[in-house]
């Protein structure tokens, strides 16, 4: 047996990994555990926090392998993800769809097993939201996709508390809200310096219908809304003092870096904007944590 041969096995893993799209799935999973850590003033047990981030992450997994699915011919046209295995043909539509459910189901046991049927449904709507919803009906209709469909991925933080609290308070829907008008401003930055991809896609993204400036303006503008949401888990007394120190901070550089996309557009500018929002989100989160067991 050649070489060849013995690392096909190794590759057809590979290509199985990447249908998750695991550096997407790795921030809505911690934003998940730090809904976990946030619902309990103390620890949340090894039980709810390892099968709770097992299920959580294999019904991400699931979503997005679903939706390389559902979006193979629209890859094949974008150099982004032109060389994914369903956009190259590597995977059948049958090894995909077999991959997602098996791991989809997968996810939902263990999250019905181990943690509780509450964050199981959830988790499970959050799937059919971003796979079947965002994917299939909004994405290619309307330029306002992101913002419409950007629930079902704001979601892990209430995921997260269901896991250990059961329930899902406004302290809960309130993180969600961060994430959901995070995603715009995040999204938009990419679409604009990849839009010559999405133009060949078809989809109707907004710096592709509505021009350069327009989504400059939108990243802006949901940039200015991100602030001042940020400020909320501080008014409403769920953090303190600590968070929110650094949530001025943060929001300072986030409210510079679309500034510059607004204002003095160059495709390198949206490049650092969108890799500073994944910093920014995961910074914001961090400081909810801290601020929480301090203050306690």
């Amino acid at each position: 047996m050649t070489t060849q041969q013995l690392s096909k096995p190794a590759n057809r893993l590979a290509q199985y990994w990447t249908l998750t799209k695991p550096r997407v799935t790795q921030l809505a999973v911690f934003c998940a555990v730090i809904g976990m850590f946030l619902a309990t003033d103390s620890f949340p047990g090894w039980q709810v926090l390892i099968a709770g981030t097992l299920g959580i992450w294999l019904l991400a997994g699931a979503a997005f392998a679903f939706n390389c699915l559902l979006e193979s011919e629209i890859d094949a046209r974008m150099a982004r993800t032109a060389r994914r295995a369903t956009a190259m043909g590597e995977l059948t539509k049958t090894q995909t769809m077999a991959v997602s459910v098996a791991v989809g189901a997968l996810g939902m046991w263990v999250l019905y097993a181990f943690v509780n049927p509450l964050t199981m449904w959830l988790t499970f709507v959050t799937f059919v939201g971003y796979a079947v919803i965002y994917t299939l009906i909004l994405k290619p209709s309307t330029p306002q996709n992101i913002v419409i469909g950007g629930l079902s991925g704001a979601m892990p933080p209430a995921l997260g508390w269901a896991a250990v609290a059961n329930e899902v308070p406004m302290q809960a829907w309130l993180l969600v809200l961060i994430i959901f008008v995070w995603t715009p401003p995040h999204f938009w930055a990419l679409a604009m310096y990849r839009r010559d991809d999405y133009a060949r896609s078809g989809l109707p993204m907004l710096p592709v219908t509505h021009g350069m400036q327009l989504t400059g303006f939108h990243v802006f503008l949901y940039a200015i809304i991100l602030a001042a949401t940020t400020m909320l888990p501080f008014a409403v007394q769920m953090s303190g003092l600590i968070y929110l120190a650094c949530a001025v901070v943060l929001n300072a550089l986030f409210l510079r870096h679309a500034w510059l996309v607004h204002k003095r557009y160059s495709d390198i500018v949206a490049r650092k904007a969108f890799t500073f929002s994944i910093i920014y989100l995961s910074l914001l989160f961090a400081a909810l944590l801290v601020d929480h067991y301090i203050t306690l």
